[in-house]
């Protein structure tokens, strides 16, 4: 790393906080965000950097974006607003049917693309589900045994 870009890098510690809000505006082209201190220091070094030494590819750049995106991440490494989105890689293969009885009822839930059917309706999630079915708080994978107790798959 040049020693210019060094020099700039050590430099964001004693800028303040609007200086920091200034420099953003000029490397990065945009509002900063309202993030502390220590964020902006961070993201700035790594935009200095980047326009030192080039960035990632525009494909490296774009698969990233998916990942964060299907993680629940904003495109700042932040958590998005809103319900979070969780990888489903450890249910059933859709058309799995899983089986619960409860209160001397039995309750079939279908595995879908995307979710889960119950009752001709779609849910997001299981927990929704054995909400609905138990009238309580419940871990969906937990409820149709999925999970332990403990939280390890069955």
């Amino acid at each position: 790393m040049s020693k210019t870009v060094l020099k700039q890098i050590a430099g964001l510690e004693k800028l303040s906080h609007a200086d920091l809000q200034e420099r953003w505006r000029q490397l990065v082209g945009t509002e900063p965000p309202r993030y502390n201190r220590q964020f902006l220091i961070k993201r700035l070094a790594h935009r200095l950097q980047e326009l030192a030494h080039g960035g990632l590819s525009q494909e490296t750049r774009d698969q990233m974006d998916r990942l964060l995106d299907d993680a629940g991440y904003n495109e700042l490494g932040a958590r998005a607003i809103g319900p979070r989105r969780r990888p489903r890689g450890d249910l059933p293969v859709a058309g799995t049917r899983l089986v619960r009885e409860w209160d001397g009822e039995r309750h079939e839930v279908t595995v879908v693309r995307g979710g889960f059917e119950y009752r001709g309706r779609r849910y997001r999630s299981l927990s929704a589900i054995a909400r609905e079915i138990a009238g309580t708080r419940w871990n969906g994978p937990r409820f149709f045994g999925l999970r332990s107790a403990r939280g390890a798959r069955r």
